[in-house]
């Protein structure tokens, strides 16, 4: 019997037209987007927020700047949406050009205004089991599986990909939902015996293919993280036939991606929420 799709088109979808009512509710949001450079897929994914933000009444602001840009130049338009009192949320899409420290850039935006999640300062909320706001490809994985109702609360969790990103988040909100976590990476010893214990498998590495059948517990749900453009297209880090096995397994492309970009979305509205005094932000 073939795994479950974990639709991540249709449980997007919905996210998105609960989020237009609350943007209307309230008045309209702004979502400054900031890109470096001419990367082709940079390109391609600010675009795909930007429609996204307009589908649910989310204003894009978009700012693109050359790739000879300096490093301070960069810093004093980041500071500036941070003064902005119109803007909601700043995305400075990553990566960055050669000769500009991302870590640099990202402390300097706003806690409040980091839609990313990538801040030090809602990194550490993430791993004190405060989140604030949480990077929004693993906010996506947990809604997916919450939407599917795969039981997290002492299930065993196998997490390959060690990014702080996606591997280091989403490993910290598996715990938080009381499962017990083992993080792989590459200096992973024996991969398989690690993966086939896993109840709730996701794998984030960028390795097309990574994960077979051979790998995978009977009855699991498997998350595919993974986006390779390949000769054959664009293929995630889980083999195909590893339906065969799995009791849920994640569609490339329709799966993690789309929840990724409504996460996103989630997150403006959270920050103009804590900004608004609608929620309370921790501050120092």
């Amino acid at each position: 019997m073939a795994a479950t799709p974990l639709d991540g088109r249709a449980t997007a979808e919905r996210i998105r037209a609960r989020l237009k009512d609350e943007v209307a509710e309230l008045g309209g949001l702004r979502l400054a987007t900031v890109l470096v450079g001419d990367d082709p897929a940079s390109h391609l994914y600010i675009s795909l927020k930007h429609k996204a933000a307009k589908e649910v009444g989310i204003e894009p602001l978009d700012h693109r700047l050359p790739g000879t840009i300096s490093e301070e130049d960069l810093l004093d338009v980041v500071r500036g949406l941070n003064a902005d009192e119109d803007v909601d949320g700043i995305l400075p899409q990553l990566p960055l050009p050669d000769g500009i420290d991302e870590a640099r850039v990202i402390r300097a935006v706003d806690p409040v205004k980091d839609v990313d999640g990538f801040h030090p300062f809602n990194a550490g909320q993430l791993y004190l089991g405060r989140p604030t706001l949480v990077p929004a490809t693993p906010k996506g994985v947990l809604t997916l599986l919450d939407e599917y109702r795969i039981p997290l609360d002492g299930a065993r969790a196998v997490v390959v990909g060690r990014s702080d990103i996606v591997g280091k988040p989403v490993a910290h909100l598996l715990l938080q939902r009381n499962a017990t976590v083992t993080i792989c990476h590459s200096h992973t010893d024996d991969l398989a015996r690690q993966t086939l214990d896993a109840d709730v498998l996701v794998v984030a590495v960028g390795l097309a293919g990574l994960v077979d059948a051979d790998m995978v517990k009977q009855g699991a749900a498997v998350v595919d993280v993974g986006q390779n453009q390949t000769e054959a297209g664009l293929v995630g880090d889980v083999d195909p036939g590893v339906a065969a096995r799995a009791a849920f397994l994640t569609p490339v492309p329709g799966g993690v991606g789309p929840m990724t970009i409504a996460s996103l979305l989630e997150n403006t509205v959270l920050a103009a929420r804590f900004r608004g005094g609608m929620l309370a932000f921790p501050r120092g």
